[in-house]
Parts: C-alpha cells; sequence; structure tokens
C-alpha cells in the first residue's frame, strides 16, 4: 500500500490521535515541505471530530490567497460532498459545520470576528496577518476544547509572531512544529534541487532552510557578483533576428519622477511562454526641477518606442505599466502613444510589494530565466548597487534602500513591466512567505 504522508506528517497526526494537540498549533518551515497540506488534513479531521453546532473559521491574508492555498486543495482533499464554500457569502461547509471565511486585508475581518466566539480557526500564512487581528482571533477561541491550527514560513527575527508566541513555547499552551523541504519525501529529487537554486540570500535562508533571519546586503548578489553572465549582446544581425523569434512581445514599465527622483523608461521582452525575460533598453529623462512635464514626458517616451520599434521590428510592444499614482500622466500618454499611432496599450502598473519582485527577480536570475542587454547600462549600475535598508531591517521590515544612494527608480520602472506577469513567470507562486 503506497503510504501518503511523510514520516514529519505521521508525528503531527500521531498528536491528534493521541488527543496532543495544543490551543495553539503552528506548522513552520520552508516552502513546499508539506506543511500547508497535512494542516489542512489535520484541519479536516478534527473538525469532523469535534460539535456541529460549533463555529469554525478560515482565515488567510485576502479572501483570494485563502482560496487558492487552502480551499480548493481542502476540498480535493476530502470531496466536493463533504467540503463546500461560497467566497461571495464567505462561507463553507465542512463535514456538515459551518465555515466562516474571512481575509486580513478587509479593513472590516477584526471587527467582524470581534463578537464572535469561535470552537475553531485555521490560519494559512500567519507572519501576513496583523498582530491586532491574531489577538483578537485568539480572543474569541473561547469554546472548551478550541483549537487553531497555522502555517507559516519564517520571516524578520523580530516579527511579533516569533517573539511573542513561536520562542515562548514553553511557556504557552502552544505546539510548534518545523518543516523543512527535504522532510518532503515524496518531491522528485530534481525538482527539489531546481527550487533549491531558485532561491538566494535571505530567501534562502528562509523558505529553504526554515531560519528567522533579517534582509540585509546586496539584494542581487549574483548579478553584482558575475553580471557578466547575465548579459546579452548581438555580434551580428543574425543574432538580433534569431532573438526575435523567442518574443512573444515587449512590455514597457515607467516610472515617473519626482523632486529628487527621475522618470525612466525600461523595455522588458516576454518571451514565448514566459519562459524568459530580456530587458532590452532603459531611458531616463535627464533635467532639473521645472524643466520637465508631461508634454516632454509624452515625447521621449514615443520616441523611445520608435526607437525599439526601429531596432526590433519582428517585435510587437504591446504594453506600457506606469506608476499608477500619477493617473493624469498616463491619460495624457494614453492620448500621445494614440495621436502618434502607436498601438500600445497603457495601464497602471501592479504595484505590487517590493519584496515580492525582488523574489520574482532572484528566482529568474538563479534559474536563467533573466537577462539584460548590455546596452541597459542604468538597469545594471541599479541592479548591482541595490542594498536592504539596514535601518528597516531593525525594525523588523524587508525594505529595499531608498535613500537617493542607488537608482531606484530603474529598478521601480524595470519591475512594471513584468510584474502583471509574475504567476506566469512563476506559476507555484503565492507570494514570498508562500
Amino acid at each position: 500500500m503506497r503510504e501518503i504522508y511523510t514520516p514529519k506528517q505521521k508525528t503531527l497526526l500521531a498528536l491528534w490521535k493521541k488527543r496532543q494537540l495544543k490551543r495553539l498549533n503552528i506548522l513552520q518551515g520552508s516552502v513546499r515541505s508539506g506543511k500547508t497540506w497535512i494542516s489542512l488534513v489535520l484541519w479536516a479531521f478534527w473538525v469532523a471530530s469535534m460539535p456541529k453546532n460549533g463555529t469554525y473559521l478560515m482565515v488567510a491574508k485576502t479572501l483570494t490567497s485563502l482560496r487558492r492555498n487552502c480551499l480548493d486543495l481542502l476540498q480535493a482533499l476530502v470531496g466536493e460532498r463533504h467540503f463546500t464554500y461560497s467566497l461571495s457569502q464567505k462561507e463553507g461547509r465542512l463535514f456538515g459545520r459551518k465555515v466562516y471565511l474571512e481575509g486580513v486585508n478587509d479593513a472590516r475581518a477584526e471587527g467582524k470576528i470581534r463578537g464572535m466566539t469561535l470552537t475553531g480557526a485555521y490560519c494559512d500564512e500567519l507572519t501576513l496577518f496583523t498582530e491586532d487581528f491574531f489577538s483578537m482571533l485568539l480572543s474569541r477561541l473561547s469554546d472548551p476544547g478550541a483549537k487553531l491550527i497555522g502555517t507559516t514560513n519564517p520571516d524578520h527575527p523580530s516579527h511579533w509572531l516569533k517573539e511573542k508566541y513561536l520562542d515562548r513555547e514553553a511557556e504557552l499552551d502552544l505546539l510548534v512544529m518545523q518543516f523543512l523541504l527535504d522532510d518532503n519525501t515524496f518531491l522528485d529529487a530534481a525538482y527539489v534541487q531546481n527550487l533549491k537554486k531558485e532561491y538566494t540570500g535571505v530567501f534562502y535562508k528562509r523558505f529553504i532552510l526554515g531560519l528567522w533571519v533579517a534582509a540585509d546586503g546586496v539584494i542581487y548578489p549574483q548579478f553584482a557578483d558575475h553580471a557578466e553572465r547575465y548579459l546579452l549582446r548581438f555580434t551580428k544581425e543574425e543574432e538580433r533576428w534569431t532573438f526575435a523569434q523567442e518574443v512573444a512581445f515587449l512590455s514597457i514599465g515607467i516610472d515617473f519622477g519626482g523632486n529628487r527622483s527621475l522618470t525612466t523608461f525600461v523595455a522588458t521582452a516576454v518571451h514565448r511562454g514566459f519562459r524568459k525575460l530580456t530587458a532590452l533598453r532603459d531611458h531616463h529623462i535627464i533635467g532639473h526641477k521645472g524643466e520637465i512635464d508631461s508634454d516632454r514626458v509624452n515625447r521621449e517616451f514615443i520616441a523611445f518606442v520608435k526607437q525599439l520599434q526601429a531596432e526590433y521590428p519582428g517585435i510587437v510592444i504591446r504594453y506600457g505599466f506606469a506608476d499608477n499614482e500619477s493617473q493624469y500622466l498616463i491619460t495624457g500618454l494614453r492620448k500621445a502613444c494614440k495621436n502618434a499611432g502607436l498601438p500600445i496599450q497603457i495601464g497602471d502598473s501592479c504595484k505590487r510589494p517590493i519584496v515580492d519582485r525582488i523574489h520574482c527577480g532572484n528566482a529568474l536570475f538563479n534559474t536563467g530565466r533573466l537577462q539584460i542587454h548590455e546596452d541597459c547600462h542604468l538597469l545594471i549600475d541599479g541592479l548591482k548597487a541595490a542594498v536592504w535598508d539596514s535601518k528597516a531591517a531593525q525594525q523588523g521590515k524587508d525594505v529595499r534602500l531608498d535613500n537617493f544612494s542607488s537608482d531606484i527608480d530603474i529598478l521601480d520602472g524595470w519591475e512594471y513591466g513584468w510584474e502583471p506577469f509574475l504567476r506566469k513567470l512563476l506559476p507555484e507562486y503565492k507570494g514570498v512567505r508562500g
């Protein structure tokens, strides 16, 4: 008979069978370690053994992430006959028990659980919760035998979850179980090795080794140390033509400048099947305060696009994604492109969390799926100089240093161009803490 549980998962289930679970049960550790899967198995078994008239809650950062990470998987595990849910109604039924569904990002979420008396709660990615919400949630777990089952990847060592709960395991009615990538004995060895290659620096320490460490030092060490490995150059025209056949479209990221920052454009080639990214050209609008207006931005952007069309006539320039905080500039740029006969779709940037963009860039570098044309001098310098903010790290935050000592504008512009396709570039991506 084929085993369905890893040894680490069996250990957790044995605790449940022996009624040795604690009031709080938190599974922490690396990505793809099997902790989410077994946490949902445990949640299903436990709920099925509890009163039908109890009140149960499943919560994640957002309802979308709850569905993606947990609800669909739970339904696959126990079958649709035993678990159904409606995101619009924010409710589900698990073995006949009503389960409320909530997202921490909803500003009203804390208020909605304030009056609840809970029998059980399942929490996905606890480090993404606010401390206030978690404290309120614990106060609502007041039914006899109430329990919380949660998962998390490591974060900063001074994160409230670690300092106020995990580090106090011996003092609290708390079980903390560590799951590592190598604990998941069902994963293919080649997949594990490839996954390990996708992470470097702080991400490797947290999401592969399962360590709670601060983000410090150079953000892209592989590029800073060996930039030549990632640079693209065409030594003859045939190489440019061959390259063009591999590209699906170009996408331009646009970051509008302010008092001290510069307006930047970065064109990125998205390869067919989202297999790879290539930054092809970058541009700064040079000028002092008061010298640059919307007309100049429009003129230089149109010139930038036409230069790309001349250099790569076989590639469609499909998108322009601009800093969404400057809607009047986006509107003007959209009209200017239309008047110039440029069939490019100008839209808002996604503004994903910067740390998520950084993880994606690192993963693509590490797997040979990201290259930079040697003419992108601004971007090359920006990537080499990008570092973590040490002061923010002391406060338990992962922040890219932005004190004008390096060119953050060029990095923002570059990331805006490809961040809408992040999930297609990394299909299993759930967020760096996922």
